[in-house]
């Protein structure tokens, strides 16, 4: 059986990803682990900081003072997240998945997923995390991180979820989008949807463009997909994300390094502009 890791902080994009997580398991046939890291750093620079505050000299009773704090900070972190994984299972369960594992760690949050990740066939997190209120417009601090430290697919999710009918295959022929066709040819996930394969070319007429392009459509026709192929001129970004407003598409699904401009939307100021604004999750793939 397969392995869904879905990472939470309990944030207003949590649901949303529960959700996904939901549409993903029986397709892949897969189990999920729910992740919570509750984030040691908050803690190691208040220490840091008090201890240069109270000096060499300080009374036993103030460190001691201290010492209890922390105790209770901790207390609360970890109550926090049993809560977090709690609600998630409900929520879980609600959409038909009642055997999931729970697991609560505590360290940095790339740290534990890059262990949890060698367990895992799918990584699931939300586009933004429990700063989403104050920080609109701004991508989640820790996705692009993630990004760049994981070899594992990771779907990024967006606030609002809705059923996944019709895909986008952003191509450039990269190594990472060859990971995305080996997936989507082998995998019976989008078995019977609509997937729609792009690649952007500089200018018409564009021969490797339409080589590169019958490649992929040779790769994906044992998935079971109906396939439509399209090539588009212009910049990769914007003709992207026009096409997904005009076609409605529910999926985008992309290399996280490609070839030339098209490297810039995921590791760039583009690959920001995509994760930050888009409305459906990104299926992201490395090599």
């Amino acid at each position: 059986m397969k392995h869904i890791l879905l990472c939470t902080d309990g944030s207003e994009f949590a649901e949303s990803s529960y959700r996904y997580a939901a549409w993903f398991a029986p397709r892949l046939e897969a189990h999920i682990e729910v992740l919570n890291v509750s984030d040691v750093r908050s803690q190691k620079m208040a220490k840091r900081n008090l201890s240069g505050a109270i000096g060499i000299n300080a009374s036993q009773e103030l460190l001691n003072k201290f010492v209890e704090l922390e105790y209770e900070r901790s207390k609360i972190k970890h109550q926090k997240s049993q809560l977090i994984l709690d609600n998630a299972q409900e929520s879980l369960a609600a959409l038909g998945l009642s055997e999931v594992t729970l697991t609560h760690q505590t360290g940095y949050f790339v740290d534990s997923l890059l262990e949890c990740e060698q367990r895992s066939d799918l990584l699931i997190l939300g586009q933004r995390g429990e700063g989403a209120s104050f920080t609109a417009g701004h991508l989640g601090s820790k996705i692009e991180r993630v990004i760049r430290s994981v070899n594992t697919p990771c779907l990024v999710t967006p606030q609002d979820y809705q059923p996944i009918q019709r895909l986008l295959l952003a191509y450039d022929g990269s190594p990472s989008c060859q990971n995305a066709l080996q997936f989507l040819g082998n995998s019976a996930v989008f078995k019977d949807l609509e997937l729609h394969i792009v690649i952007v070319a500089k200018q018409p007429g564009d021969e490797q463009a339409t080589a590169r392009l019958r490649e992929a459509e040779t790769q994906v026709r044992a998935g079971g997909l109906t396939l439509i192929p399209e090539v588009l001129v212009g910049h990769p970004e914007q003709e992207i994300v026009s096409y997904i407003d005009k076609q409605q598409i529910n999926l985008l699904i992309m290399g996280a390094y490609g070839h030339n401009r098209i490297r810039s939307l995921i590791i760039g100021g583009a690959s920001a502009y995509m994760l930050r604004n888009s409305h459906i999750p990104i299926l992201l793939f490395r090599h």
